[in-house]
């Protein structure tokens, strides 16, 4: 799939979603971070933008990136409107070719998964290298797969949070695995519906 292609795909996927007025933060977000003194963060693969608004609403500085540029409108725009415009740089990036530049105190990339064409063992090595000293990337993946998920391939693999930092490969003298665990949780889907599903969280703190 080409990078145009990847474009087309997302602001599908977004177009044809209504916009959330108040987006909810992910919780491995939420109970990851509270009590964390507020820096910069850099949220990749922002989508309706929940994570980035809490963030800016507890005094951190938010970059936050997706491919599609209805996602980052829609998100600016929600900045604008819940008083967080001067908090949130709501910006177009395909990680696929470029990574937004800076230095950061957290990063976080949640569900950042795609049918389309990238290399998230090089962009999530990437973010590692552009945290600051002290500073931790969250990585929260997938561990299944809910029944409203674009993706029901049965045979899908879902890399568990020790294959992920494997496929990173970190010198152990610079950074520290802080949390490598499934938990599970109720999702919530359109229409309100609930479904049990699998979270592979990562957490990984730069020491160096």
């Amino acid at each position: 799939m080409t990078t145009t292609d990847a474009v087309a795909f997302w602001d599908g996927v977004y177009a044809a979603r209504p916009a959330a007025g108040d987006p909810q933060p992910n919780v491995r977000l939420t109970e990851t971070v509270t009590g964390l003194p507020a820096g910069d963060a850099l949220d990749l693969g922002c989508g309706d933008g929940g994570d980035a608004l809490w963030l800016a609403g507890q005094g951190w500085q938010i970059t936050a990136a997706d491919i599609s540029a209805v996602a980052v409108e829609r998100l600016a725009a929600l900045a604008r409107a819940h008083g967080l415009g001067d908090r949130v740089t709501a910006v177009r990036h395909d990680l696929h070719t470029s990574f937004p530049p800076g230095g950061f105190d957290l990063i976080c990339a949640h569900y950042l998964h795609t049918p389309c064409d990238l290399d998230r063992a090089t962009v999530l090595r990437s973010a590692a290298y552009a945290l600051r000293p002290g500073g931790r990337l969250l990585v929260v993946d997938h561990g299944s797969a809910a029944p409203w998920s674009w993706n029901q391939e049965p045979d899908t693999h879902y890399p568990s949070p020790q294959e992920v930092a494997a496929g990173i490969d970190l010198a152990p003298e610079a950074w520290t695995v802080e949390r490598a665990d499934a938990p599970r949780r109720i999702a919530t889907g359109p229409g309100g519906r609930t479904a049990e599903v699998i979270d592979h969280v990562l957490l990984i703190r730069r020491t160096a």
